[in-house]
């Protein structure tokens, strides 16, 4: 695509996307796949990263500090809660860490000018979402153990998630386009990926929060997504005015992130 020409309208990226979904799903599946090449296990690690990382957070919160979910229950439910909050995290903490430097890893491709470079970021967001369900999957199956039944409510998961990965989108088209031009921000995107760990409501409910304080916790991108999936698996129908507005607000991000790496994407070649 010549660059003079590109469009800027929701309709011309989802479009765009769509007229460009094999290549996509294409790149996408060699990303999955490149992450475990050479490994014995292949991709049963997306399996055993997470489980791994869920023993070792509810060992030592769970069982060395005796910390239990809202000050109430057994270390089985802290590590439910908690892990909750590890999914969805690790699904936001992925895109900030590798969104950056994909266009750098790519500079070949943007002197092609027929290659459709706005779908470089979307494959990070892909690929991001398929270990993220590997985690999903972990959960729900431990929710079905632990409570012994299939909430009804675990179809409403895909609406709690879309407005996250809506957001993971937006942000990762900014970033890999601002990235090209300021190089320091991977070192931030690091920085801030380990601090959303612990204000965001993962180890803790937003009950424990003073009360003057949650609209502005309120304000964290994964505050909602969190706390609704933490119903959901517990077989309560998630608050769907919350995500009504994180949807909208996740859909301005992507339109705006989009726009962003489109108009900015001309001076690339001169970069790079």
């Amino acid at each position: 695509m010549n660059v003079s020409t590109v469009r800027i309208s929701p309709l011309a990226m989802i479009s765009g996307l769509y007229r460009n979904h094999a290549l996509l799903l294409g790149m996408t599946h060699r990303e999955i796949w490149g992450r475990y090449k050479g490994a014995s296990m292949g991709l049963l690690w997306s399996l055993i990263t997470p489980l791994l990382m869920l023993a070792v957070y509810t060992t030592v919160f769970g069982g060395i500090f005796r910390a239990r979910w809202g000050g109430n229950g057994t270390t089985i439910e802290f590590a439910l809660q908690l892990f909750c909050g590890m999914t969805l995290h690790g699904l936001l903490a992925d895109c900030l860490t590798r969104a950056p430097s994909k266009m750098l890893e790519h500079a070949n491709y943007v002197k092609k000018v027929v290659f459709p470079l706005e779908i470089l970021p979307v494959i990070v967001v892909l690929s991001s979402l398929f270990h993220m369900a590997m985690g999903l999957l972990i959960l729900i199956v431990g929710s079905i153990i632990i409570h012994q039944t299939v909430f009804v409510t675990l179809i409403a998961i895909p609406a709690v998630l879309a407005p996250l990965v809506l957001l993971c989108l937006g942000t990762s088209w900014f970033l890999a386009a601002a990235t090209v031009y300021l190089r320091d921000i991977s070192q931030i995107t690091g920085l801030i990926a380990a601090l959303l760990l612990f204000l965001a409501p993962i180890f803790y409910p937003m009950s424990m929060i003073p009360e003057a304080y949650q609209p502005l916790m309120g304000l964290n991108p994964l505050t909602i997504p969190i706390e609704q999936l933490r119903e959901v698996i517990g077989g309560n129908w998630p608050d769907w005015s919350a995500l009504a507005w994180h949807a909208l607000g996740s859909l301005v991000v992507t339109w705006l992130g989009f726009v962003w790496f489109q108009k900015t994407r001309k001076g690339f070649a001169d970069v790079l």
